[in-house]
């Protein structure tokens, strides 16, 4: 029985996503602390995250957002990755603060949770590419995501990455 490009892509598309959330599991991370959240966004989540994004670009006046909610219509799965920021008593100040208690007095954000989602997000990348997925890093989706309180636990940082399989990629020429 012969199987048509839309289903072969579907699957593939879902079999990727899911690849990149274990690459980003696995990914390096100081002192072995895995401070990360990660998930793939069903099709009514990603609707919830559209109309987020155009709520947060008529509030605050960021035409970007409107631009990647209209980007990310064309996408088949979202992949978010975000950090919890949990400071991992180093002391380092990277963060601007001289103690990792100073940081957690005003809720901050930890430098290294952040470095760490880094890691995790090229990781993840990574595979996306290897596959010849089409895929973009948007802040404006994890922020989006943050304020629907897509994460149980509480997320600092969060990006999305929408993925595609197309004859043209949709998420790279943006006006």
């Amino acid at each position: 029985m012969s199987m048509g490009f839309e289903k072969i892509r579907k699957s593939a598309l879902k079999d990727v996503a899911e690849f990149m959330c274990v690459s980003a599991r696995t990914a390096p991370k100081a002192r072995g602390t895995d401070n990360l959240v990660i998930m793939i966004l069903d099709e009514s989540e990603k609707e919830k995250i559209i109309q987020r994004m155009k709520k947060i670009s008529e509030r605050d006046s960021r035409p970007s957002f409107l631009r990647d909610a209209g980007n990310i219509v064309h996408a088949d799965y979202i992949v978010l990755i975000g950090t919890k920021s949990q400071p991992l008593g180093l002391n380092c100040g990277f963060c601007g603060k001289g103690t990792c208690e100073e940081l957690k007095k005003i809720k901050g954000v930890c430098a290294i949770n952040s470095m760490d989602l880094g890691i995790a997000i090229g990781s993840s990348v990574s595979i996306a590419g290897a596959y010849h997925v089409d895929n973009r890093l948007m802040f404006s989706i994890g922020k989006a995501a943050m304020e629907e309180n897509f994460f149980i636990e509480n997320v600092a940082q969060a990006i999305g990455i929408p993925l595609s399989a197309t004859g043209k990629n949709p998420f790279f020429d943006r006006t």
